[in-house]
């Protein structure tokens, strides 16, 4: 509740400083596509969708040798060890085919920007690497000591996502900085899967897996086999399906079954000949994935992102009292609204079904209970508004998505 709103800021102030200094590197539909998947990855946490299958609690309660009681010492071991850990969950995920595709979303704007970093999976339901906070859990930090530091932890990891701040002088040998992550998220070949620490630099460079940002070689963003999309649910999961369908189509069993860990991008030969899947070659000759949208499109996208967030904000703050059952019928139109809008920015000209069906439930949903999951306790206004708004949209939808458009002449880029 209190992280969304502030990220959201930061990144309309990104857009309007890069308006301001002719240097704009925030654009609508990307940032949408953006702020769309943190949408779906902060709801998929909030319903509590994973499960661990060593958790922490378990490593503190039966590994412990000590407990530090010293405040500071506590939260300094948690940050580190959470740090230390973070360093080898992400390169991990850079060099196994199976762990890339908690990642892949990621990496797949081809900008470089605040929203970028809200770019976070939904597709890990099991988190196995909880041994990695053993360190944390032989001097006894408290779970609950974890539970505070790690979402901080995360949120350190926001601000250098911009390319807006160059060179940081000193701290450039301890921390993350916006020149290190830009290297990380460039697909050149001499930047390819480096700099993988998320607030400290000194394990990339103590680990060998250090590149400095050089002004002659300008960093290209995406991922050399880019998604071609803007729905973030579509890129979770896309490279679960190629790895399915390369095991699959593979002839040697010996494939079928070392596919998942053999090294990220690895294809069995006789797969890679007969179904190839397009890679970049050479990173400043190839075109950047865009679909037209007029202006009338662009201010409707605006105005469904800030009533997506509103609706958003609205399971956030009242969890508990819209209860286990009905928070997940909650959760699962938000990801179905995801679905449709940035289908729409697609330009899918079938996706005015999938809205309509969306809009007739919510309005059947309002209509049956008398309100929207409790929201008469706040205001009797709250349901007739939406029943208003799901109409709308619907007409909105129907009508972008027939909508004539030329690729060569709308504008792309706002």
């Amino acid at each position: 509740m209190i992280a969304m709103p502030l990220f959201l800021i930061l990144v309309l102030f990104e857009k309007w400083y890069g308006w301001k200094k002719g240097f704009e590197t925030v654009h609508t539909l990307d940032m949408i596509s953006s702020l769309s998947s943190g949408v779906t990855n902060s709801t998929k946490d909030v319903l509590g969708m994973s499960v661990a299958i060593l958790s922490y609690s378990w490593l503190e309660e039966h590994l412990a040798l000590t407990h530090i009681q010293s405040g500071f010492w506590v939260y300094f071991i948690a940050f580190i060890t959470l740090d230390f850990a973070g360093y080898w969950v992400h390169r991990n995920a850079h060099t196994f085919n199976f762990f890339w595709n908690s990642h892949i979303v990621h990496h797949s704007s081809e900008e470089f920007n605040l929203a970028c970093a809200l770019r976070q999976s939904i597709s890990v339901f099991f988190r196995i690497f909880a041994f990695l906070l053993l360190p944390a859990a032989i001097f006894g930090v408290s779970p609950k000591v974890i539970a505070i530091v790690a979402p901080l932890h995360l949120f350190a990891q926001f601000w250098y996502h911009t390319r807006h701040i160059k060179n940081m002088g000193w701290l450039e040998y301890i921390i993350v900085t916006p020149s290190h992550h830009r290297v990380h998220h460039a697909i050149n070949p001499e930047y390819l899967d480096k700099n993988y620490g998320q607030v400290l630099i000194i394990w990339d460079r103590w680990f060998g897996t250090f590149v400095q940002e050089k002004e002659d070689i300008p960093a290209v963003y995406g991922i050399t086999r880019p998604v071609r999309t803007w729905n973030p649910i579509k890129i979770n999961f896309m490279h679960l399906w190629l790895l399915a369908k390369d095991a699959y189509h593979a002839k040697s069993w010996k494939d079928k079954f070392r596919i998942w860990m053999m090294p990220l991008g690895w294809r069995p030969q006789d797969v890679m000949e007969q179904y190839p899947v397009y890679k970049i070659e050479d990173v400043f000759d190839f075109e950047k994935y865009h679909t037209p949208a007029s202006s009338w499109m662009k201010s409707y996208l605006w105005f469904q992102l800030f009533c997506m967030l509103l609706i958003v904000s609205y399971l956030y703050g009242n969890v508990a009292s819209i209860g286990h059952t009905n928070i997940f019928i909650y959760g699962g139109f938000i990801f179905v609204q995801v679905y449709a809008l940035t289908e729409l920015m697609d330009r899918n000209k079938n996706v005015w079904i999938l809205e309509t069906i969306k809009n007739i439930a919510a309005i059947y949903w309002i209509l049956h209970f008398g309100d929207w999951f409790g929201s008469n306790k706040i205001s009797t206004w709250i349901a007739p508004s939406l029943i208003i708004y799901f109409i709308a949209s619907t007409i909105a939808v129907i009508y972008f998505s027939k909508e004539k458009m030329n690729y060569k002449t709308a504008s792309l880029v706002n």
